[in-house]
């Protein structure tokens, strides 16, 4: 009996960690969740960008100390708790890709792709993502928010080193933006396709990255500096570096995108549950 029962327990060990991740996640910037009215006007937002009910989301607060610990050794920028409004959603039911919707009447600077490159450098290659802020913003913050929407909804910490190697690429592409006068666009995908150029190569060595990105900023018509053509280089190496670290957020990634995108994979889990807990209430009248 005794056996039974811990063979039961074993079970539910098991799969009690794949259950409870959602894979639905919402974070709110800890200047935006001290201000009711700003906290309320992102839940409507997001509230409007999904089908889902939103109040089943795990939220959760990002605050300046997070931003501030992956993002100070990268901009050289610490932001005070009072200005970390970014907000963002992340909903991996949506297994096509990645989709990025960014609130462009709030944040001025950052694009969809520019993101989804970012992610990408995390390991990141699927979900649906939304990025909003109830003030102005340029939205470099607020990848923090972003990643740690991925780190709940997966229910597994994205290593650091890819996290910092993310937040680097996101701040290339905009002081570029600034630098060169092109637009966020066309600096974002100037780095996707270094990147996949690099990474069909599999070349990880940043001087035999440049002569890609030489190349392809000349086919794109966008002027470079030699030493904006060594920054490019050195990020995207840095990216491929890291890749060797994501297997298991990756998996994890998977395959709980595949669990959420499936309505009833969770039914059949609450069934085999309830079939479990019915057992065992036999067992114990039993006795």
């Amino acid at each position: 009996m005794k056996k039974y029962i811990a063979g039961i327990l074993l079970v539910l060990m098991l799969i009690a960690p794949l259950y409870a991740v959602s894979g639905f996640s919402i974070t709110i910037g800890e200047a935006t969740n001290n201000n009711s009215a700003y906290k309320n006007s992102m839940l409507n937002y997001f509230q409007s960008k999904t089908d889902k009910n939103i109040t089943g989301a795990e939220i959760k607060v990002i605050t300046a100390s997070e931003v501030n610990n992956v993002s100070k050794n990268v901009t050289g920028l610490v932001y005070p708790p009072n200005k970390i409004f970014s907000c963002a959603m992340v909903d991996l039911s949506y297994n096509n890709g990645i989709k990025v919707i960014v609130d462009k009447s709030k944040v001025r600077l950052v694009t969809p792709q520019m993101y989804a490159n970012a992610l990408e450098s995390s390991g990141i290659d699927r979900g649906y993502v939304v990025v909003s802020s109830p003030v102005p913003a340029s939205g470099e913050a607020a990848l923090a928010g972003v990643l740690k929407s991925y780190e709940i909804a997966v229910g597994k910490p994205i290593p650091e080193e890819a996290k910092q190697a993310s937040t680097e690429e996101l701040y290339l592409e905009t002081q570029l933006v600034n630098q060169t006068g092109q637009s966020g666009d066309k600096v974002a995908q100037l780095f996707r396709d270094v990147k996949n150029q690099t990474e069909s190569q599999n070349l990880q060595d940043p001087a035999q990255i440049e002569v890609i990105v030489v190349n392809v900023a000349n086919q794109m018509n966008i002027n470079l500096t030699d030493n904006q053509t060594q920054q490019i280089a050195d990020s995207v190496a840095k990216s491929q570096q890291v890749k060797a670290n994501l297997t298991d957020f990756q998996n994890q990634l998977q395959n709980v995108s595949q669990q959420v995108s499936n309505p009833g994979f969770l039914e059949q889990i609450s069934a085999f549950l309830q079939n479990l807990f019915n057992s065992i209430q036999e067992l114990i009248s039993g006795q």
